[in-house]
């Protein structure tokens, strides 16, 4: 039998329905997101929609594919015991495609990106494997995923944060102690309507029993530690997931250093600025489309950006400890020493601080209250100020 379905699914009915509809034509879906937007509660929702279990019956599976190792003997033995073919080792598909072939059936493979990322132990194979059965035409593949590599079959749903209305619904399923405040809005959206922040939120302000006030006290003071409930259940545990990944790790040493300066700056990067800001790392390109693949950041208006969960978490503890970093601050502070001066020829480079007034900010505010005396943080400050003017 599969897993019981979510409590509730809040502000996802269209996209369920879509799935849905999918799953009743036979085609293969992808739920692809970021850790922690909700892939596993839609599909179980689509697993126990009235429509899918009048369609299926008994015949609905799901498999955690991270439950484990990633390789395709091990998947081929989960699967053959999930569907119930009886095969002990089954070294392809080949002795389990009579049993799928036999009935209609629906199979969630959830946290698939586990087996699915191309720089795994036997990716090809395992892709090969989940691929083929994709196409078998009595079978409805789903799968959830944090990698943008799935099935070319599939049908894609990429799964958006909350609405606010959805976000505050979420949040008072769980904290039942008061009626909606605009301090509770102004930190769902400091979360981005990020569901699973919100939820680890909701939580931990229910078990302590906090008001409003003491919540907001302990956001301001602890921010992701608050994000961690009683269960140890975190967003922490979440993200680790994707910064350990072999797509991940294959990028080396720099990536980590380069995904906290994306952490630190609110707008993100704008990637017309990559060669500037980053002359050092040789393959940046790769690593900032890598990790929208793996949906650590997402593109938005030219800049790849992080959910401020995310952000959180991965931005450095201490500026000042990040090289790159470092780095960074001084590019922009150069930048900032640019006369504007509309006659000057450099004048033109100064007209960037028009879709950067967020991200320099920001930079100026952590290098104030880091070191208040610094004389470049402060003429860093008045060219801010004679761009802005």
């Amino acid at each position: 039998m599969p897993p019981p379905p979510p409590r509730v699914c809040f502000g996802r009915e269209d996209l369920i329905e879509k799935a849905v509809g999918f799953a009743e034509d036979l085609a293969p879906i992808a739920l692809i997101g970021a850790g922690g937007i909700g892939k596993t509660s839609i599909a179980l929702t689509i697993l126990h929609h009235k429509r899918i279990k009048e369609r299926f019956g008994a015949n609905r599976r799901f498999i955690r594919c991270d439950q484990f190792p990633p390789s395709c003997a091990h998947f081929l033995r989960r699967l053959s015991k999930v569907i119930g073919a009886g095969v002990d080792n089954p070294g392809d598909l080949t002795p389990l495609r009579p049993f799928l072939s036999s009935r209609e059936m629906i199979l969630i493979l959830d946290n698939a990106e586990s087996l699915l990322d191309p720089q795994g132990a036997g990716a090809r194979e395992i892709y090969t494997t989940v691929e083929e059965l994709s196409q078998i035409e009595t079978l409805c593949l789903c799968i959830t995923s944090r990698i943008t590599t799935v099935p070319r079959h599939c049908k894609r749903l990429t799964i958006p944060t909350l609405s606010m209305e959805s976000a505050w619904d979420v949040f008072y399923g769980i904290y039942d102690h008061g009626d909606r405040s605009d301090t509770i809005s102004d930190l769902l959206r400091r979360l981005d309507f990020h569901p699973l922040s919100v939820r680890l939120l909701a939580t931990t302000a229910s078990h302590n029993m906090w008001d409003y006030d003491r919540l907001a006290q302990e956001w301001e003071a602890r921010r992701t530690q608050v994000l961690r409930t009683d269960y140890n259940e975190s967003l922490a545990a979440t993200i680790d997931l994707s910064v350990t990944s072999p797509t991940f790790r294959k990028l080396g040493p720099d990536a980590r250093d380069l995904l906290g300066v994306v952490a630190f700056f609110p707008q993100g990067i704008d990637e017309n600025n990559l060669e500037w800001l980053f002359p050092t790392t040789s393959n940046r390109k790769d690593m900032f489309d890598k990790f929208c693949a793996l949906y650590l950041t997402y593109r938005s208006n030219g800049f790849v950006a992080m959910l401020a969960p995310l952000r959180d978490h991965l931005c450095p503890a201490d500026p000042t400890s990040s090289p790159l970093l470092q780095a960074t601050k001084e590019r922009y502070f150069t930048r900032l020493a640019v006369d504007v001066n509309p006659s000057e020829p450099r004048f033109e480079e100064a007209r960037w601080i028009m879709s950067e007034d967020a991200n320099v900010e920001h930079l100026l505010d952590v290098f104030t209250l880091i070191d208040a005396n610094r004389l470049d943080v402060w003429n860093a400050c008045d060219g801010f100020m004679q761009h802005l003017v």
